[in-house]
């Protein structure tokens, strides 16, 4: 719809409520009332967390109800209106369906990558409609980026991390720095350095495999962007294998899901991740053969 158009609907509407004056209001007066409009101070839908909101009407034990929902981020005690959702429920729906699109479409900011300091590389994809359609060139780190990687980085570390961004960039942002710095410190008090992290673009969980042939890491690790779902947007996973090969089965990586605020925290989750690399190198595997 133009510009033009919503004026002229706007007109009209103030016509008929206006009918006691004969003037037809000017486009200032349509200009005004639009910005009246667009100012007006909206609720934030996505303001509160899903496990306070509760419609159920005479409920038979609301506390009981209200209790169960505090275990869940499902949306429970939400209510209808005949076969369809509520306003309110529909509405937030949709808010967090938006939230887990923005997550998966947007990039991460390279305000961010450059405010760390990472290097930033890049798969065989080239944007991100390949990226969702080409998952097997996720897997690949581009020759530009085999380069900059050999240049640049240490051969043979004990431990590598990296960050990719996956299917949420949002993620990325919440969280792997914290993370990272949390696992970098609970590796040095294990007496284990590490050296400096780097980002990939456009990164499937098994181009780790490719990037742990390429720097000859004893130990790969990933924080990369899980697939976001209505309950949050900003859901990071972290994924470790020893000696990483390309073609190595799923079975092989050892894995930590759900790092953000309503899940494993962040800097809790990085102390963890800490313990697990130094299991992974003194057992000398990583995945199912791992016993945690």
């Amino acid at each position: 719809m133009t510009e033009s158009n919503l004026k002229s609907i706007i007109e009209q509407v103030i016509r008929e409520l206006n009918t006691s004056s004969d003037s037809v209001p000017t486009t200032a007066t349509v200009e005004t009332k639009a910005c009246e409009i667009d100012n007006c101070d909206l609720p934030d839908i996505t303001a509160y967390e899903m496990e306070n909101f509760f419609e159920v009407p005479s409920p038979e034990n609301k506390e009981a109800y209200l209790n169960y929902k505090k275990s869940t981020p499902a949306r429970v005690g939400i209510w209808r209106a005949g076969p369809r959702y509520t306003t309110q429920t529909m509405l937030r729906f949709r808010a967090d369906h938006a939230v887990a699109q923005d997550a998966v479409f947007t990039d991460v900011p390279e305000e961010l990558i450059q405010k760390h300091g990472w290097l930033s590389l890049q798969t065989e994809v080239s944007d991100k409609d390949e990226y969702l359609t080409r998952p097997d060139l996720g897997r690949i780190i581009n020759a530009e980026s085999i380069k900059k990687l050999k240049e640049n980085t240490k051969s043979a570390p004990r431990v590598q991390v990296y960050i990719s961004d996956g299917l949420s960039s949002t993620a990325i942002e919440a969280n792997a720095y914290d993370t990272f710095k949390a696992i970098e410190q609970g590796l040095r008090n294990h007496g284990i350095d590490i050296p400096a992290p780097f980002f990939v673009k456009y990164g499937r969980v098994p181009a780790m495999d490719h990037i742990s042939e390429l720097t000859g890491a004893e130990a790969t690790v990933v924080l990369i962007g899980e697939r976001p779902g209505l309950a949050t947007g900003e859901s990071m996973s972290c994924y470790m294998i020893y000696k990483g090969k390309v073609g190595n089965p799923e079975s092989l990586r050892t894995v930590v899901s759900n790092i953000h605020k309503n899940g494993t925290p962040a800097v809790e989750a990085g102390a963890h991740i800490a313990d697990i690399i130094k299991r992974i190198l003194i057992e000398k595997k990583s995945g199912v053969d791992l016993k945690l």
